[in-house]
């Protein structure tokens, strides 16, 4: 299951990468599409056409779901404000520093000295791949120097909208432990309310959307594999984005019933660094030496804080213990 969900991740993230480059800005039609779908999924074969009521209190959805939506609109416009798709990535793998800081301070939780070690690499990775890319910002050649002082504020506008999601986002995950705790896990059920709930607030971002929607009708004709049918090249991209988006939301809401946390973890953390090196190739953006020590920080911090090296002990002893073959 996990190697299946990289995959399908891998692959909705070629599609979503096409779409940004040669659209920049177009994360709201994307974002809507993948809510409709799975909020349209839901409501037929988890709702029951809204026969079904639901196991958690709607009032927690509604709160769950304005800081779910929130996170992903502010996640979208920070690569409106000179973010590169590898700061943005790293930055969003600091998910453990904030879960761990709101923990310790709305749950008033405790945590051993390999997990505030683990906290403090992912810190400083973050902090080593931010760094250099102000630099890189600061020092573009191609600008006067207004105009690198008017790209440089943007990119801090930028930083700081990251620093907000990830926040958000940790507070979330709070809040959702909390419901679960109370109520029990119902993944499908949160599923469906996540995405049918935020619909009517893409309202406000319409006309956005809908440039987008004409942006993309324009688009050089595609014909479609097997089927034959021709549409414009951004809506097939578009919708194999939604259809692999949805696989992935899957899959993961699957792990999380099926596996155990530190797998879940794992998989994330795999997704993190495949996505990375998508983007790199992808973009073509300037990835420094310093950004690889940086990305490395991050993802050791990341398996550290998941003790996996515990986990693998046991299986390493009794790989050592098996009698040799004659």
């Amino acid at each position: 299951i996990a190697v299946f969900v990289l995959h399908c991740i891998a692959l909705m993230l070629v599609f979503l990468l096409h779409a940004c480059r040669q659209f920049p800005g177009c994360g709201n039609i994307v974002t809507f599409s993948q809510f409709l779908f799975i909020a349209v999924e839901g409501f037929i074969f988890e709702a029951n056409f809204g026969r079904k009521r639901p196991a958690i209190p709607m009032r927690y959805y509604f709160i769950m779901v304005a800081m779910f939506f929130t996170v992903s609109v502010v996640n979208n416009y920070a690569l409106n404000l000179n973010i590169a798709m590898p700061l943005h990535m790293i930055f969003r793998s600091g998910s453990l520093i904030a879960s761990m800081a709101l923990g310790i301070i709305i749950l008033k939780k405790r945590y051993s000295v390999s997990k505030y070690t683990s906290i403090a690499l992912v810190s400083l990775g973050i902090f080593t791949c931010t760094f250099m890319s102000a630099k890189q910002v600061a020092s573009d050649s191609s600008l006067n120097e207004e105009d690198g002082l008017q790209v440089f504020l943007w990119w801090l506008l930028g930083i700081a909208a990251l620093t907000f999601a990830l926040l958000m986002s940790a507070r979330m995950g709070i809040f959702q432990e909390t419901l679960y705790k109370q109520f029990g896990k119902h993944s499908k059920e949160a599923l469906f309310y996540n995405h049918a709930l935020p619909l009517p607030g893409f309202l406000l971002l319409a006309p956005n959307i809908y440039h987008h929607a004409v942006l993309f009708s324009q688009s050089e004709p595609f014909q479609v594999p097997v089927i034959g049918l021709t549409l414009p090249i951004m809506w097939f991209y578009l919708l194999m984005n939604v259809i692999t988006q949805y696989v992935c939301i899957r899959g993961v809401f699957i792990l999380t019933t099926e596996c155990t946390s530190l797998t879940v973890t794992l998989v994330v953390t795999l997704r993190k660094f495949v996505s990375l090196i998508f983007s790199i190739l992808y973009f073509r953006n300037p990835f420094t030496a310093w950004h690889w020590l940086g990305t490395a920080f991050v993802f050791v911090g990341t398996l550290m804080y998941t003790e996996v090296w515990n986990s693998l002990g046991p299986f390493l002893a009794c790989w050592r213990k098996r009698p040799k073959e004659e």
